[in-house]
């Protein structure tokens, strides 16, 4: 019998997956159920239609039900969109202790000091991620717990979201009958699937781009050093095949993933597909460089606004390992080829990894977020989203902060 069970659910622009894992005893992950639902009521990773978004995510939750067997009450829920902002903040104290060393409860006040930014009235607190420590002017340290000194820093990366957005999201979550027991920023999630210690410690790029938003989290040694969320993805491309060629919406998706190419050039000339026009005409027969030319114009773009964003953070001299891209427009063919072209950095396809079980239908980069909410549940069950601020606080993220301090438990 598993220890525990844990439940991620991924509420997408384009689609809501739910993955329920089993952990055993000695540690491993086994994915018993699987659910997938077309998104609907979401625009750019943002609830706008309540109705539809909780009829998706109802649907996905009880297809990972049938299929595991087990009654889900809570999950790990992924969010996104461009409301989320972030930025590094310093956080001060003296050590309460010095002659026994610092102590689990130090490192919650200077988290809690660096989380402690002016809020506007409208953001909300979602994270609050050590980078690293420094102790009576010693920088680069990573687990402080037990060392001696006087004063202690911490460097940590703080993300805020619309408290209009999240409320939103828990919503729609809680009326499918499902407690929310942490929001995750879409692109940690994403980074626990498909990102390795090397590429985190020597400096990369996760790029998600999803149907809706484009998320990136660049990682330099061993911690997320800057996030952002843009407001294009997979649907922009979508959109411009449906105007290109002429062609619903629903036909231009379909297209876009059978026939789609983000290199014309590796297209043959006389490579056709057929689809059906707008109305009652005949379907058509249609050259498949041309769809190319479309899928490559915007995907350019998109490669272009990830490469502002990268040089904007000023970390660009420090990614050797490059980028490594996830998400449904991962799958289009051509696409690592392009950013490599457009960016002058290596960029690799990343998929979900350490998974067993139901993984066939989980294993493109497409779910690399759900995935990567199992990681997350795993590494630090019970952590809670630091917020609201108040005296029950610091009970809760002093045990996120056992759970994640190396050699500690809860």
């Amino acid at each position: 019998m598993a220890e525990r069970t844990i439940v991620g659910i991924d509420v997408g622009t384009s689609k809501v997956c739910t993955l329920v894992g089993e952990i055993s005893e000695e540690g491993d992950l086994r994915i018993i159920g699987v659910g997938l639902a077309p998104s609907q009521g979401l625009r750019k990773g943002v609830v706008v239609n309540v109705e539809e978004a909780t009829e998706a995510i109802t649907a996905s939750v009880e297809e990972a039900e049938r299929v595991s067997g087990y009654r889900i009450e809570r999950a790990y829920v992924a969010i996104s969109g461009d409301h989320i902002s972030s930025g590094n903040s310093r956080g001060v104290v003296a050590v309460s202790r010095r002659e026994e060393g610092i102590a689990v409860e130090d490192v919650y006040r200077a988290l809690d000091a660096a989380g402690a930014v002016a809020l506007p009235h409208n953001r909300q607190l979602l994270h609050i991620v050590p980078r690293f420590y420094v102790v009576d002017g010693q920088e680069g340290v990573r687990d402080p717990v037990g060392m001696h000194g006087f004063r202690m820093e911490v460097e940590a990366h703080v993300v805020t979201g619309s408290i209009t957005a999240i409320q939103n999201l828990v919503k729609c979550v809680n009326r499918a009958g499902v407690a929310v027991d942490e929001v995750v920023l879409a692109s940690l999630a994403a980074a626990e699937a498909v990102l390795s210690e090397t590429e985190r410690e020597i400096g990369v790029v996760l790029v998600d781009m999803g149907g809706g938003t484009i998320d990136i989290a660049i990682f330099i040694e061993g911690a997320v050093w800057h996030t952002v969320t843009l407001g294009i993805g997979g649907g922009y491309i979508t959109n411009d095949v449906s105007i290109g060629l002429r062609l619903p919406t629903d036909v231009a998706e379909e297209v876009k993933v059978r026939y789609g190419h983000a290199r014309p050039m590796q297209v043959g000339p006389e490579e056709r597909f057929t689809a059906a026009p707008f109305g009652e005409g005949a379907p058509q027969s249609l050259p498949r460089w041309k769809l190319a030319e479309i899928i490559e114009a915007r995907a350019e773009e998109m490669w272009e606004m990830v490469g502002r964003e990268i040089k904007h953070s000023g970390y660009d001299g420090l990614l050797p390992a490059g980028i490594v891209l996830c998400g449904g427009v991962a799958t289009l063919p051509g696409m690592a080829e392009l950013g490599r072209e457009v960016l002058g950095l290596p960029v690799r396809v990343g998929a979900p990894k350490g998974l067993s079980g139901l993984v066939d239908r989980i294993s493109g980069p497409a779910f690399a977020v759900a995935a990567g909410l199992m990681g997350w549940g795993m590494t630090a069950e019970g952590r809670p989203t630091p917020v609201p601020r108040g005296p029950s606080l610091g009970k809760r993220v002093l045990r996120w902060l056992k759970a994640l301090l190396p050699g500690r438990t809860t």
